[in-house]
């Protein structure tokens, strides 16, 4: 297997050379993209493992490259870890609103980073090594490894959090779920977003699936469950 190359966008110099020691030294191949723009024309050019994003950059900014990332039918797949300075909890949504994969806020220990870096390539190998798992309730129909839903036959787009909201669920189809662990299930190793933004996605993620959408309960006082009719205790 060939080493992977990794995509840096980072305009501070300094970081960026600190950035790429550190990758060299975990056996990484890397390209460092100074502008977002530049950013997107690598992208366009070859084929990355992953991208390393930063928000703060000249011109498009990080959150920018990475809504025209996913809009690309050809680059949307492509893992995204998000470095920046800015650790307020808004950044942090829109972030996963947009699809990032992780987010890291600097100043940030390069190991790890590293093992982040190893944990989505290994996810992502072994998702592109076609390990399919579909869950379904009813008429819907969730792929795991193709990130596709499908309502009735008919594809819905939900964003990657109202993706991973809906696949929690499933994964634990009757079981009333607090809001601490949804929020760790979607946001994995980032706990400090307030778990009142689970509601949100809830909400939209409701209104989404229609009436299938009241098949997700509200368990008071304590989160939610998916609960298909009959299952009810």
């Amino acid at each position: 297997m060939s080493e992977p190359l990794l995509l840096v966008v980072e305009d501070d110099q300094n970081l960026a050379k600190l950035l790429g020691y550190n990758l060299e030294r975990a056996g990484y191949k890397f390209h460092l993209s100074g502008t977002g723009e530049d950013a997107l024309d690598q992208l366009a050019r070859r084929s990355f493992d992953l991208m390393l994003l930063d928000i703060m950059l000249p011109g498009i900014d990080g959150f920018e490259v990475c809504r025209k990332v996913r809009e690309h039918q050809m680059l949307k797949d492509i893992p995204i870890i998000m470095l920046t300075a800015k650790g307020e909890e808004i950044d942090k949504v829109l972030g996963f609103e947009l699809g990032i994969d992780d987010y890291v806020v600097k100043p940030f220990s390069p190991r790890e980073l590293n093992l982040r870096i190893r944990a989505i390539l290994k996810r992502d190998r072994r998702q592109r090594a076609g390990i399919q798992e579909v869950l379904s309730a009813g008429g819907l129909d969730v792929d795991i490894s193709r990130h596709q839903v499908t309502l009735d036959g008919k594809g819905l787009v939900l964003t990657l959090m109202e993706f991973k909201l809906l696949v929690a669920l499933l994964k634990r189809r009757g079981q009333a779920q607090s809001r601490e662990m949804l929020l760790s299930d979607v946001w994995d190793v980032d706990k400090t977003i307030n778990t009142r933004t689970i509601d949100t996605h809830i909400t939209r993620l409701r209104e989404k699936l229609g009436e299938t959408g009241k098949m997700i309960k509200t368990v008071r006082g304590l989160g939610y469950k998916f609960e298909e009719q009959g299952e009810e205790a």
